[in-house]
C-alpha cells in the first residue's frame, strides 16, 4: 500500500469538516437542558470566546472543549504529536492561553465559567448538568 500524502488543499477540505459547533456533545447537553426546562442562548457573540450555552438571567457561561483543539492531558499529548509539530504545538498551545484568558475577562464581567471536555458531556452528563444547575442556583457568585 502507497503512502498516501494530502496536499494542502486537500487537508484543507479534510479540515473543513471537522464542527465547531452543533457537535454531538453539544447537541446532548442541550437536549438535556432543554428537557430540564432550562432556557439558554447558544454560541452568545457579547461575551468573549462565544460559549456553547449561556444563561443571561443567571450570567452562566459553558463551554465545551474538544480534548484535541483545547489541549487536554496537554503535556503528556504535546509529546505524542508526531506529524507537523511546528504547526500543531503552538497553535494548540494558543487554543489553551485564549481560553484562560477568555475565563478572566468573563469572570471581570461578574460571570460563572464553566468548561467541560467533550468526553465528560459523553460519559458522564448527569454529573456536568448538576454542576450547571449549582452555578445556575448561585449565580456568578458561586466557586464550583
Amino acid at each position: 500500500m502507497a503512502f498516501e500524502f494530502n496536499t494542502t488543499k486537500e487537508r484543507s477540505e479534510l479540515m473543513k469538516k471537522i464542527r465547531s459547533s452543533g457537535t454531538k456533545p453539544e447537541v446532548d447537553l442541550g437536549k438535556a437542558l432543554w428537557g430540564k426546562g432550562y432556557r439558554y442562548r447558544k454560541h452568545y457573540g457579547r461575551l468573549p470566546g462565544k460559549p456553547d450555552f449561556v444563561f443571561v438571567k443567571n450570567k452562566v457561561a459553558v463551554f465545551i472543549d474538544g480534548e484535541f483543539w483545547h489541549g487536554f492531558n496537554w503535556n503528556e499529548k504535546k509529546a505524542k504529536i508526531k506529524a507537523n509539530r511546528d504547526y500543531w504545538i503552538p497553535k494548540i498551545e494558543k487554543n489553551i492561553k485564549r481560553d484562560q484568558q477568555n475565563n478572566k475577562l468573563i469572570k471581570k464581567m461578574s460571570w460563572k465559567v464553566l468548561r467541560f471536555w467533550e468526553k465528560q458531556i459523553t460519559t458522564d452528563l448527569g454529573r456536568c448538568i448538576k454542576k450547571i444547575e449549582r452555578a445556575l442556583q448561585n449565580g456568578a457568585k458561586s466557586k464550583i
